[in-house]
């Protein structure tokens, strides 16, 4: 329980839970249910590509429209029943345009709800925002009990269920989001004579800096898109398949422990060198060896360094950069990184996956090299602003909604 009194806990817990259960049932099994629909490799990665290209406006377009509106409950709650909405039109026609134009409108509403719930969140435990971490730990496990236990279902139904399984976890979310009420967030407004958004985009550093999160991204396309695909190709049952899913996520949620500990005793810079150096050779190992069961729970042992060290040290960057400007900075993170960055991978991805999965998991080592290559040359420690004070609340530990 959370040690903080007045906090509505488990109802901001259970929004986390479904919101995440959801992406947790999502991406191992959204692939292969449109394989077994007849989908080509290449039409599953511009479906998935959808998806993720509309976090690159989603975001801020809500953001704005929250902030004009003044109340971030009715813009997290209308988003929630929209999603729904438009995903059950998945029940009403087929095709491939037709989805996609399901799954663009279904993401548009979904991606948006995330970043408001948590501004909500954070406003409820205004002074107390080091147990943001207790909240947003509900999200991890709603992955991991998702991803294994749909695992298991699909075993027993058919995989034809999975629209059904989708739109049940979207109500669940919607419903959730009825139950949490807002609360003043009492920020206010200072440094004036700090850079404005402008200035800072046009410093090298800040450029290299995005241009890292984009690449690196764009590495994971295959992962995200096909990564389930791959290995029941490789004779593993859909069970198997979850538990490697949930392994990465449990990874991640160890590393997101120990996180501050690891900043206060390295240079941010040396943490994110190290962790593109681990997320390439994660795509490596994942091309080389896929038929190797140890060497593929290893590898997804270092979703700790690829995911989780990665969006920590980029968060803190962002926090150190952006100043008061943070809001724009996590804006602009979460739409040229998960947004952009998503959609080409999994375009580029489903484009090489029709020639070779190998290809394709190798392209992505690539692509991890190239951002260290950048890293090791644009991103200095006096850049980065090693020697600042890390943070002790949220900004080390706020995860994004793409696991």
């Amino acid at each position: 329980m959370i040690p903080v009194a007045g906090v509505p806990y488990w109802r901001l817990s259970s929004f986390y839970f479904w919101y995440f259960a959801l992406l947790g049932t999502w991406l191992p099994f959204w692939g292969l249910y449109l394989q077994a629909n007849g989908y080509s490799a290449a039409e599953v990665g511009y479906i998935v590509a959808v998806m993720m290209g509309t976090k690159i406006v989603a975001p801020s377009l809500w953001g704005w429209l929250a902030q004009h509106d003044g109340n971030r409950t009715r813009v997290i709650r209308f988003g929630s029943l929209a999603a729904l909405l438009c995903f059950c039109g998945v029940f009403t026609g087929e095709g491939f345009w037709w989805l996609v134009l399901v799954v663009g409108g279904y993401s548009f509403f979904w991606n948006a709800v995330l970043s408001q719930f948590e501004v909500v969140t954070l406003s409820h435990l205004r002074g107390s925002e080091q147990w943001y971490s207790r909240v947003r730990v509900w999200g991890s496990l709603g992955f991991i009990a998702a991803v294994s236990g749909v695992g298991w279902l699909l075993e027993v139904v058919t995989l034809q269920r999975l629209p059904v399984i989708l739109a049940v976890i979207l109500t669940l979310i919607w419903l959730s989001s009825l139950m949490v009420s807002e609360r003043s967030s009492g920020v206010v407004e200072n440094e004036p004579d700090a850079p404005g958004v402008g200035a800072l985009l046009r410093r090298p550093a800040v450029v290299a800096f995005f241009v890292v999160c984009f690449l690196l991204q764009v590495s994971y396309g295959p992962y995200y898109t096909f990564f389930s695909i791959y290995l029941e190709a490789k004779q593993y049952s859909k069970p198997v398949i979850g538990a490697l899913w949930s392994l990465g996520v449990f990874a991640e949620v160890v590393l997101f422990m120990l996180v501050h500990q690891l900043m206060l005793r390295f240079t941010i810079r040396r943490i994110l060198l190290v962790s593109l150096g681990l997320t390439a050779l994660r795509w490596l190992l994942t091309a080389e060896f896929p038929q190797n069961l140890w060497v593929l729970i290893f590898s997804q042992c270092l979703h700790a360094a690829s995911f989780g060290a990665f969006h920590s040290v980029a968060v803190e960057i962002v926090r150190r950069t952006f100043g008061r400007h943070q809001g724009h900075g996590m804006g602009l993170y979460s739409g040229l990184s998960y947004g952009a960055g998503g959609a080409v991978g999994a375009a580029l991805s489903g484009m090489i996956w029709d020639y070779s999965s190998y290809y394709a998991y190798l392209s992505a080592a690539v692509v991890a090299l190239l951002a260290l290559l950048i890293s090791w040359i644009w991103l200095r420690d006096d850049a980065l602003g090693d020697g600042q004070t890390v943070a002790t609340g949220p900004a080390i530990v706020m995860m994004n909604s793409q696991q």
